[in-house]
């Protein structure tokens, strides 16, 4: 019997300390050296820089819709809906953005751009699009008493390209754009 048992135990032993001890340091480890704001986690002093947050004063800019949990911007309820083109629901819920974005800027006089009307798919997404925060810049320019050329260079001075140069589309990322507002 211990000719069975003694060679089960150092192996429950050995990949016991190789897969519960030495991969997670080593991963750990590579983490750190590659990746360490994501390693340590993204947190300021008034959230999470990777997660979308509800920003709902006129003199900051407001994120994409959220649709995680009861009221948006729920990292524990993550997930997008899958209403069809022709879904009501869909449609009274981008009728609804479109009167809100509307009421919170009324000097805008452009299309709207799609991502202030529509959640992403996580509905937790930090970044809006270039156009998205112009049409935003009337209405923030105004609440901080700053002229829009002044909004617009903030804007330009935190707009992300694409990754790689060719992977997405250019962004503006809120949390960071409205802290160096205040900053200012």
């Amino acid at each position: 019997m211990w000719k069975q048992l003694l060679p089960a135990f150092r192996m429950t032993l050995l990949l016991t300390v190789l897969t519960g001890l030495i991969y997670p340091a080593a991963i750990t480890g590579i983490c750190q050296l590659m990746f360490k704001d994501k390693a340590n986690g993204s947190l300021t002093p008034v959230g999470s820089s990777l997660i979308g947050q509800n920003f709902s004063n006129a003199k900051y800019f407001h994120p994409r819709p959220s649709n995680a949990g009861n009221n948006g911007y729920d990292g524990l309820a993550s997930g997008g809906f899958n209403d069809g083109p022709t879904s009501k629901k869909l449609i009274d819920r981008v009728t609804a953005a479109v009167a809100k974005f509307h009421e919170e800027n009324p000097t805008y006089q452009g299309s709207i751009p799609a991502d202030a009307v529509t959640a992403s798919g996580s509905g937790l997404d930090p970044d809006i699009s270039p156009a998205n925060a112009e049409a935003q810049s009337a209405r923030v320019a105004k609440a901080r008493g700053l002229s829009q050329e002044q909004v617009h260079q903030f804007i330009v001075l935190h707009t992300k390209s694409p990754d790689l140069g060719f992977l997405g589309e250019p962004r503006v990322h809120v949390l960071e754009l409205n802290l160096a507002l205040d900053g200012q």
